[in-house]
């Protein structure tokens, strides 16, 4: 089984101390203060800039990112990461207009770049991931903020902690690991 790997650096353009990781990692801070650049060798990993897979996520792909808080727009840098399972097979989730599973549903096999466009949905606040991965964005055409979301069910996106966030758009994880 192919796994994923990502190394953290101190500082910008890959220097200072490093940190090399192939799972999950809830708090970096006991390995390293500071985090301000990093390489993804293999797979794709979520990014978070607080402890605990909390606060603003960032998908990365296979690649460099020599300085990823201007890129992302942060002030703060990367705390915790996921690593996101590879999936083969199809991808399959419900969205619901309101919390627990009420309201319009519809269901996704592919991306949707704006939910208002394809079902008339001015919102989308409960989910149920049947197949694979997802990113799930604020913003129509996958923009903005975004937040991960892999199987099971999501019953109330305000309890999680998005409350004042609107999901309009979502896109399959299908990048391949290398």
């Amino acid at each position: 089984m192919t796994m994923g790997k990502i190394i953290f650096y101190e500082d910008r353009n890959f220097q200072g101390r490093s940190y090399e990781c192939m799972s999950d990692c809830a708090d970096m801070s006991s390995y390293m203060s500071r985090c301000h650049s990093c390489r993804v060798e293999s797979g794709c990993f979520m990014v978070y800039d607080r402890p605990n897979y909390m606060g603003n996520q960032y998908f990365m792909r296979r690649g460099e990112y020599a300085d990823y808080m201007s890129m992302f727009g942060w002030n703060n840098c990367i705390r915790s990461c996921r690593m996101i399972p590879m999936h083969r097979g199809s991808y399959r989730m419900r969205i619901y207009e309101r919390e627990n599973f009420g309201g319009q549903m519809h269901e996704l096999m592919d991306d949707c770049d704006s939910i208002m466009d394809r079902y008339r949905m001015s919102n989308c606040m409960s989910c149920h991931v049947m197949d694979g991965h997802w990113l799930m964005y604020e913003q129509p055409h996958y923009r903005g903020r975004m937040h991960y979301f892999g199987p099971g069910e999501y019953r109330n996106f305000s309890n999680m902690g998005f409350s004042n966030m609107r999901f309009m758009s979502m896109r399959r994880i299908m990048d391949s690991y290398f």
